[in-house]
């Protein structure tokens, strides 16, 4: 069975920083595109970033372009988002996603994801 795993949330000041990170077990990531979403409370699900097999492409939402870095570590099969300039308006459940596409460009669309992890809890107090 497909796992993704997600963990480094956590409680964390406004301003602060996490990384979080995006583990997969009987999954190659290196031939995957992998995404970040999040869904805060009362709110719609968000695509927040996204890189693909080659790293060449990474995508950002607006919210958080500028703050959060996506990166990928092939050789670890683990992907990770560096989220700095916390702001309380980040807090939500952070999932991370995995599908194999057929084109070379990330995405942001939920749609195209085929794996998904159960989600690490970020909470940024003001």
């Amino acid at each position: 069975e497909v796992q993704l795993v997600e963990s480094g949330g956590g409680l964390v000041q406004a301003g602060g920083s996490l990384r979080l990170s995006c583990a997969a077990s009987r999954f190659g990531l290196d031939d995957a595109t992998i995404g970040w979403f999040r869904r805060a409370p009362g709110k719609a699900r968000e695509g927040v970033s996204s890189i693909n097999t080659s790293g060449g492409s990474k995508y950002y939402s607006d919210s958080v372009g500028g703050r959060f870095t996506i990166s990928r570590d092939d050789a670890s099969n683990t992907v990770y988002l560096q989220m700095n300039s916390l702001k309380p308006e980040d807090t939500a459940l952070y999932y991370c996603a995995a599908f194999h596409p057929n084109y070379e460009l990330a995405s942001l669309a939920p749609y195209e994801y085929s794996h998904w992890g159960q989600g690490t809890q970020v909470i940024v107090s003001s």
